[in-house]
C-alpha cells in the first residue's frame, strides 16, 4: 500500500494518529509511529501539534479547520467567530470559537482557540449546524445566538435586526436553554 497516495486521495488535509492508523491499516504502534517519522523527515507530513499531522504545511491550512480538527472530538464552530463572519458584532474575536464537551484554550501557529464545554444532550442536537466542505461544522448565526445567550445571558448584539429572534427562540426551545 502507497501510504502517500492514501492520504492524497483524502478530501481532508489534517489527521490525526488514529486516522493514519485506520487508513494505512497498520496494527503495531510501534510501525505506524516510525511510518510517521519518516514522512515527517520526507517533509510529506507536517506536524501540528502531538498527535495532529498535516500533507501540507501549516501556513497554507485554514485556520478554523485547524482549530477544528486539533481535539479529537465532536464540536462546532459558533459564538464570536459565527457572530462576527455574519455581522451580528463588530468587533473581531481574538479567539477562534468552538462548542464541545471539553474546556479548553488552545494556541497553535499564532491561533487561539476556545473551546467552550456544552452539555451531551445540547452538543449532539445538531439543531442550527451545519457543515461546510472542509468537514466542519458550523453554527448558523441563530444557533450562534442561541449558544452566545446561554453562556453570557447578557450578551449584547451591535446588530440585533441581523437576527431572527423566532428562529433563536426555536433553537433555545429545541435545545432547552430556556
Amino acid at each position: 500500500m502507497d501510504k502517500i497516495s492514501v492520504l492524497i486521495q483524502q478530501s481532508q488535509k489534517l489527521f490525526h494518529t488514529s486516522d493514519l492508523k485506520v487508513l494505512w491499516n497498520v496494527s503495531k504502534q510501534s510501525t505506524l509511529y516510525q511510518t510517521i517519522y519518516r514522512l515527517i523527515n520526507k517533509k510529506i507530513l507536517f506536524r501540528i501539534q502531538k498527535g495532529l499531522y498535516s500533507i501540507v504545511p501549516l501556513n497554507q491550512l485554514d485556520p478554523v479547520e485547524i482549530g477544528f480538527r486539533a481535539i479529537n472530538r465532536f464540536n462546532y464552530l459558533s459564538t464570536e467567530s459565527v457572530l462576527s463572519k455574519n455581522g451580528i458584532i463588530n468587533q473581531s474575536p481574538v479567539k477562534i470559537t468552538f462548542i464541545s464537551d471539553i474546556s479548553a484554550n488552545i494556541t497553535i501557529n499564532d491561533n487561539i482557540f476556545l473551546f467552550r464545554q456544552l452539555k451531551p444532550q445540547c452538543l449532539h442536537n445538531t439543531f442550527g449546524i451545519i457543515q461546510n466542505d472542509k468537514g466542519v461544522f458550523m453554527a448558523t448565526p441563530e444557533r450562534a445566538v442561541a449558544d452566545m445567550l446561554y453562556f453570557q445571558p447578557n450578551y449584547h448584539f451591535d446588530a440585533q435586526n441581523l437576527i431572527n429572534w423566532d428562529q433563536v427562540k426555536k433553537i433555545q426551545k429545541e435545545l432547552n436553554y430556556l
